[in-house]
């Protein structure tokens, strides 16, 4: 992913944060969604058009609804162990969206948008 993205003209900051979003939602997809079955595959997309780079990742799982997903900046969430990948990539892109992968699973589509040059 570093690469394509590299070849798309992101620089290294954007790289640094684009690495570790695809990261987060992809150990969510393996952790949370498919729960580390085997025989569950989490695919992963990537394209870039017109300067804008967009990462999708599908798992097998049993599905999530985002507004549901527990908000780590929260008082009684800020002391928890995990919770917090959801947050980062969504803070990190510049658009972040959830869908139910029929017949099972979930679809996170993230679009990070290359910047003007100086």
């Amino acid at each position: 992913m570093r690469s394509f993205a590299q070849q798309g003209g992101f620089g290294d900051e954007d790289l640094y944060f684009l690495g570790l979003a695809a990261r987060e939602i992809l150990i969510n997809a393996i952790v949370h969604g498919n729960r580390f079955d085997l025989n569950k595959k989490v695919t992963l997309q990537l394209s870039l058009v017109h300067g804008r780079l967009t990462i999708e990742v599908l798992d097998e799982g049993e599905g999530f609804q985002l507004d549901a997903v527990p908000d780590p900046r929260s008082y009684e969430n800020r002391e928890r162990l995990s919770g917090r990948g959801i947050a980062m990539a969504k803070a990190i892109m510049d658009e972040f969206s959830v869908e139910q992968n029929p017949p099972h699973g979930t679809h996170v589509r993230m679009v990070k948008r290359l910047k003007e040059r100086e």
